[in-house]
């Protein structure tokens, strides 16, 4: 009798079954949350009739009327998004060091600095901007502070991992030669994080245009709180507008980042 065959076709038996009770598991769940949510596919496409109805009724034709208006509130989005994520990614750089294994050696401040990290990021930044509205009231700075703790929070990871990927080859063989710490981050880790840095800083970027017009609708300024005043007063050709700038600019962003990233990596 061959008991090694047996055994192998009772794993892959055991396995299969994992499998399938993964599967209902997660089917089960899915119908659970319809139900619960009320999701269903008749009022999903009667739905689009409304959108259709609600887009060709009232958004259109655009009030091109409102675009000097607009100016200034498009600028505030990208000044919010730019400092927000300069800001972000210069903290968090500091941040990303101390996280890292490979350049913090001490682990009680890793796991501080990680936990911290942490909870900036698994906030949303919507939930900042709305508590920072209520701690400082409407404006301007408070969204760009919002912006801000969110972009440390993913950054902080981010770089913290890219550090943790280095060659720790190339650390060894400089501090072979007496090199010092502050010697050794700047010629052997430094040159190697730099293109990984660079790239999730430009992403971060990306993300920090699509969440500050966000954060302008519950009081964080910008373009969003311009698309927010002209929904309250159901001015919706000229949000229309609004909203068409807002996919430009995100579309111009996204461009412009993805040259500077070719060009660095």
């Amino acid at each position: 009798m061959n008991k090694g065959g047996d055994a192998i076709r009772i794993v892959k038996r055991m396995k299969r079954n994992q499998e399938w009770l993964i599967v209902a598991a997660i089917a089960f769940l899915t119908v659970w949350s319809a139900v619960q949510t009320d999701w269903s596919v008749v009022h999903l496409v009667q739905g689009f009739g409304d959108i259709y109805e609600l887009i060709a009724h009232h958004f259109l034709p655009p009030d091109l009327s409102v675009l000097p208006k607009l100016i200034r509130p498009t600028l505030e989005t990208v000044y919010m998004s730019f400092v927000g994520t300069v800001t972000g990614a210069l903290v968090a750089v500091v941040g990303g060091f101390m996280a890292a294994r490979t350049t913090n050696p001490w682990t009680p401040l890793r796991l501080a600095v990680r936990g911290l990290a942490s909870v900036l990021r698994n906030l949303p930044t919507l939930i900042w901007a709305v508590f920072l509205v209520a701690a400082f009231g409407l404006g301007n700075m408070v969204g760009t502070m919002a912006i801000v703790f969110s972009s440390i929070g993913i950054l902080v990871r981010a770089y913290a991992e890219i550090l943790e990927e280095i060659d720790e080859r190339q650390v060894e063989a400089l501090r072979a030669t007496g090199a010092g710490y502050v010697q050794t981050l700047g010629q052997a880790v430094w040159p190697q994080v730099l293109p990984g840095f660079a790239a999730w800083t430009l992403y971060m970027m990306e993300l920090n245009i699509r969440a500050s017009t966000i954060v302008g609708m519950v009081g964080g300024g910008g373009i969003g709180f311009a698309i927010q005043n002209g929904m309250k007063l159901f001015q919706f050709q000229q949000v229309s507008v609004a909203i068409a700038i807002v996919l430009v600019l995100i579309w111009a962003t996204e461009w412009l980042t993805g040259k500077i990233r070719r060009r660095i990596l």
